[in-house]
């Protein structure tokens, strides 16, 4: 039993740790490209990823919703309601596609003009805002189609995709950023454009690669068991008013999930929106220093963030099979394992920093900035960790998402934001003792998970 969790563990979080890694590797990459364009374009990029970051979040609020569901289904063997709850949230995806592309199409100005006033800075960014938009629609089918292959532990087939659209992505930026060849020098446009393609390429090829598993399971054929199609018999029909029901009683409870998490990664978002401001309003300086530290966050928390897809998916299993000792025993040694992983990261960001700073074509000054607020990332990546374990995988999977709700309600607006506010406007800190002050609402949200996940309240069947 002890080897089958650790195999499985591996098996879905493995992938993802490994797309992660690929992703924030070509990150780095790109910011170097755009780094030798001066402060002003990676300003640009990292304002317009910002709003862009709203509609991520909101995304990946739907994918959680659709994670926890989908789990606790499989967990208890309801095949039907895992069919009904992935198509229910892909068409939720595709809505909010549709929204978002709009108003980046329609308003990339107005929107930029909220993060900065630096009028240069301001256009580069819209026109960066107004092409990314494009990809919001393949983003919402590959999310959606990802967050049902990791339940179904397949989750290599969005890892080989994921690392398609970042070579694809990586090769654009450098043909399209410089001109190379036959293509035309964009600058920040080519960086947009190059996104947008590699994200359509590889939401093609997912599908394909969803099709061919999709007709080897039980959701395709109709069966018992989803991994398994060869032994089990056809389920009975049912009537159309059962059918209605099961419908009406699995939306109310994927309402029940979704609203506390759709609150929550919102205004998150708009306090990460606010910290953008924040570092915009102190200076093009302050925030290219912060822009150029996100690949290695990314990286950070892409290592360990197959624990996080893991903890929700084997926890929720665990929870719809009503096996609650073997759950919370599970959740206890996945913490574990992202705090020891954590520490180790944290030390080798210490000793690799200068390094990574010394690949800009930056002023001194912004440089040096880097380097220390990659030191106090340093210093409180681990607790961020286990947010992101705890929090965002263990407590979440039991679907009584409000917990979490209230738990990031309290971190950021009522600690980040207003530590943040005073810290850069009244107390005049640097970029660095800004970022360590709003750091302190991790500290904040690991005390109180801490104290609802020993309560054991969050664990129940859906």
């Amino acid at each position: 039993m002890e080897s089958k969790f650790y195999q499985t563990v591996l098996k879905i979080a493995l992938p993802v740790t490994l797309q992660s890694l690929f992703q924030s590797s070509f990150s780095v990459v790109d910011q170097a490209m755009i780094g030798q364009l001066g402060s002003e374009s990676i300003a640009g990029i990292g304002l317009g990823g910002k709003f862009s970051s709203l509609y991520s979040v909101v995304l990946s609020a739907i994918a959680a919703a659709a994670g926890i569901m989908i789990a606790q289904y499989l967990g208890a063997e309801k095949i039907e309601s895992v069919r009904r709850s992935f198509q229910r949230n892909l068409l939720l995806s595709l809505g909010l596609a549709g929204i978002f592309t709009g108003i980046c199409l329609l308003f990339p100005k107005m929107i930029m003009e909220l993060y900065t006033k630096d009028p240069g800075t301001g256009k580069l960014a819209a026109e960066y805002l107004r092409l990314f938009a494009l990809c919001f629609f393949p983003m919402a089918l590959n999310s959606m189609v990802s967050t049902l292959l990791r339940c179904m532990e397949a989750a290599s087939l969005p890892m080989y995709t994921g690392v398609l659209a970042l070579g694809l992505n990586t090769v654009l930026n450098y043909l399209l950023i410089f001109g190379k060849g036959i293509f035309p020098a964009l600058g920040v446009r080519g960086a947009a454009l190059a996104s947008v393609a590699s994200q359509i390429v590889s939401c093609a090829v997912l599908l394909v690669l969803f099709a061919g598993f999709l007709r080897r399971t039980a959701l395709w054929h109709g069966k018992q068991t989803v991994l398994d199609v060869s032994e089990n018999p056809e389920l009975p029909e049912t009537g159309s008013s059962d059918k209605k029901a099961g419908e009406n009683a699995d939306g109310l409870r994927f309402g029940a999930v979704l609203g506390p998490i759709l609150i929550c990664e919102f205004l998150w978002s708009l306090g990460e929106n606010v910290y953008a401001a924040v570092y915009g309003n102190m200076g093009t300086d302050a925030c290219a220093a912060m822009t150029m530290t996100i690949p290695v966050q990314t990286l950070f928390i892409g290592v360990l963030s197959g624990l996080s897809q893991a903890a929700g998916i084997l926890i929720g299993k665990s929870l719809g099979a009503g096996s609650y000792d073997r759950a919370y025993n599970e959740s206890k040694k996945l913490i574990w394992y992202g705090f020891c992983g954590s520490i180790v990261l944290s030390i080798l960001l210490v000793l690799t920093a200068p390094l990574y700073t010394g690949i800009y074509q930056v002023d001194p000054a912004v440089r040096m900035m880097t380097g220390k607020l990659l030191m106090v990332y340093a210093l409180i990546a681990p607790v961020k960790v286990q947010n992101m374990i705890l929090g965002g995988g263990i407590v979440r999977s039991g679907g009584k998402t409000s917990y979490i709700m209230w738990v990031d309600f309290i971190g950021t607006w009522l600690v980040g934001v207003p530590l943040a506010l005073l810290s850069a406007f009244v107390w005049k800190l640097s970029i660095p003792g800004v970022y360590l002050m709003l750091s302190l609402e991790e500290c904040v949200r690991l005390a109180i998970t801490v104290v609802i996940f020993r309560t054991r309240k969050w664990m129940s069947r859906i």
